[in-house]
């Protein structure tokens, strides 16, 4: 095992798997902390290396919280940048009016996915909704055509 602490997600974690390892009469062993669990001493130094793993992830976790916490008192928008601009939103919206317009053709044209398409013109449920967008003179003259 490289390092303890990649082992399992918590010290409980740590420790429920080396039980049943033990149940099953298999031992554990370390390389990197060099400790051994089929020994009394073993098993004692390691659940003083799982706790101190345990200690450093939370310290890790604090920190990180920490750090998030202050970039959004700075005003940081935090996460990933969204896939659309409300310009480009709008141009989508505006390409949705025109019945020989595809959806795939228009995510093509603005280097998105036809999923964001849909993400960022929620009222485009299906294909069948696109006349929900259209201008009432477009409306008029698809279902003339029916």
């Amino acid at each position: 095992m490289p390092s303890l602490d990649r082992l399992g997600r918590s010290l409980q974690d740590l420790i429920a798997i080396v039980a049943s390892l033990r149940k099953r009469g298999i031992g554990f062993r370390s390389l990197k902390e060099a400790l051994d669990t089929t020994t009394p001493g073993g098993r004692l130094v390691f659940h003083v290396f799982a706790a101190l793993a345990e200690f450093i992830r939370e310290l890790i976790i604090e920190g990180t919280n920490e750090g998030l916490a202050a970039a959004k008192a700075r005003g940081q928008r935090l996460g990933r940048p969204p896939a659309m601009t409300p310009e480009q939103v709008g141009h989508a919206r505006a390409l949705l009016t025109q019945p020989d317009a595809s959806i795939a053709s228009i995510a093509r044209l603005l280097g998105v996915s036809r999923s964001t398409i849909y993400k960022y013109v929620p009222e485009l449920k299906s294909s069948d909704d696109r006349q929900a967008i259209a201008a009432p003179a477009a409306r008029a003259e698809l279902t003339a055509g029916d």
